[in-house]
C-alpha cells in the first residue's frame, strides 16, 4: 500500500503522524511511506531520519494526496486538505466531526474511507488511540492552568500548591475518565486541593481507592457543579461523549459565579467544549477573559508537547494502520470491530452514529457502507 504523511498546517501544529520508527515498520512489511519534506523538522524527526528508514520524501503536500492510497494525519484535514481527498482514498487521522458541520461534508463530499482515532475501541471499552493524547492534555492542563493564575498572566496570583502556612489551590476536575484522572495526578502532585466530578458511582469509588482518599470525589450534578465553581481557582473540564459533542455542563451563569482570575482550562473543546462561554483557541493566543475568569480553549493542547505526543501517538496507532494496509481497509475493518468504531465516513455516508444525531446526517452502520464499497 502507498501511505503517505504529510505536514500538519493547523497553526502551531507540530505533531506528524508518524515518527521514523513507525515508518519503517511499515516499509518493512513491504508498504511504500511518503513523507512530506520537513514534516517532522520542528520536532527533531528530519528527512534524512525518515530516508534511512526507508522512506521516501515529497516535495509537496499535493504530492502525497495525490499519490497515496492510505493519508495519516494527526489533526483534522483542513479545507485545502479535504478538498484533495478522493473516493476510495483511506484518511487515518483524528476528525472530531460533532461540531464540525463543514469538515463533515467536505469528507462525505470526498467519497473517502474516513477512520477517527478518537471512535476506535478496544476490548474493554477504551478508545486506545485517544488514551495518549488524553494522558498529555490531563497533565498540560494543569501546567496551564498554573501559569494563567500568575498574576503576569491576568490571574489570581495563587500557587498551586501553596506554601507552609498558606493555602493551596483549589482544583475542580470535571470528568473521570483519562484527561480527569491524569489532571487530578498532576494537580495534586503539585500540592493542589483536588476534587473530581463525575456520573458513574464505580468510577468515583475506583478513583477514591487509586488515591486513598487524597482527592475528594462528587457525583456530578447541577448544583454539586455550581457549588465547586464558587470555590474553584482552577476548573479542568474533561467531560467526553465518544464521537458525540460535549455537553454544556458549565452554563454562563456558573462562570459568574467564579471568582476573579480563576481560571477555566476547556480540554474537551476538540468536542465543542463544556462551558457555554468556551470557544477554540490556539497556542499562539491561548486565552481570553469572560467575567473575570480565565478561559484557557486550546484545541490541539498535545501539539504544545509534539515531540513526545508524536512518539506516544505512533505507539497507539501503527498496530491498526498496519492492519489496514496489510489486509486493505475494507478486510481490516470488517474483521475487528474495535477498528470499525472508528469509521465516521465511508463513500459519501456517515457510519458514526453520534456524529449523524449531532449533525443531521443520516446514518449508515459501518459494515453496511463498507458492503457498497469494492
Amino acid at each position: 500500500m502507498r501511505i503517505g504523511v504529510p505536514k500538519e498546517i493547523k497553526i502551531h501544529e507540530y505533531r506528524v503522524g508518524l515518527t521514523p520508527a513507525g515508518a519503517r515498520e511499515l516499509v518493512r512489511w513491504g508498504h511504500r511511506v511518503t513523507v512530506q519534506a520537513d514534516a517532522g523538522k520542528a520536532i527533531g524527526f528530519t528527512d534524512d531520519e525518515y530516508a534511512a528508514a526507508g522512506a521516501q520524501i515529497a516535495a509537496t503536500a499535493a504530492e502525497i494526496f495525490a499519490e497515496s492510497d492510505m493519508i495519516i494525519k494527526v489533526k483534522e484535514p483542513q479545507p485545502v486538505e479535504y478538498r484533495q481527498l478522493r473516493r476510495g482514498q483511506i484518511l487515518y487521522t483524528y476528525l472530531h466531526l460533532a461540531p464540525d458541520p463543514l469538515q463533515t461534508q467536505g469528507l462525505i463530499d470526498s467519497g473517502a474511507i474516513c477512520i477517527a482515532y478518537e471512535t476506535v475501541t478496544d476490548g474493554r471499552g477504551g478508545l486506545p488511540l485517544l488514551a495518549p493524547m488524553s494522558e498529555v492534555a490531563g497533565r498540560m492542563s494543569i501546567q496551564a492552568a498554573a501559569k494563567a493564575l500568575e498574576i503576569s498572566s491576568g490571574g489570581s496570583g495563587v500557587l498551586l500548591g501553596g506554601v507552609p502556612g498558606v493555602a493551596p489551590a483549589h482544583v475542580t476536575v470535571i470528568g473521570g475518565g483519562v484527561v480527569g484522572i491524569h489532571a487530578a495526578r498532576m494537580a495534586l502532585g503539585l500540592g493542589a486541593q483536588v476534587t473530581i466530578l463525575d456520573r458513574s458511582l464505580a468510577r468515583l469509588r475506583e478513583i477514591d481507592n487509586d488515591f486513598g482518599g487524597r482527592i475528594r470525589t462528587l457525583f456530578s450534578t447541577h448544583d454539586a457543579i455550581e457549588a465547586e465553581m464558587r470555590i474553584a481557582d482552577a476548573v479542568i473540564g474533561a467531560v467526553l461523549i465518544p464521537g458525540a459533542a460535549a455537553p454544556k455542563l458549565v452554563t454562563r451563569e456558573m462562570i459568574g459565579l467564579m471568582k476573579p482570575g480563576s481560571v477555566l482550562v476547556d480540554v474537551a473543546i476538540d468536542q465543542g467544549g463544556c462551558a457555554e462561554t468556551s470557544q477554540a483557541t490556539t497556542h499562539q493566543d491561548p486565552t481570553y477573559v469572560v467575567d473575570g475568569v480565565i478561559h484557557y480553549c486550546v484545541a490541539n493542547m498535545p501539539g504544545g508537547v509534539a515531540r513526545t505526543s508524536t512518539q506516544a501517538l505512533t505507539n497507539a496507532t501503527l498496530e491498526h494502520a498496519l492492519a489496514i494496509a496489510n489486509q486493505g481497509v475494507r478486510q481490516a475493518l470488517l474483521h475487528d470491530g474495535n477498528l470499525r468504531n472508528g469509521l465516521n465516513v465511508c463513500d459519501g455516508k456517515v457510519t458514526c452514529e453520534a456524529v449523524a444525531r449531532d449533525l443531521g446526517h443520516p446514518y449508515v452502520p459501518a459494515a453496511e457502507a463498507l458492503a457498497a464499497i469494492e
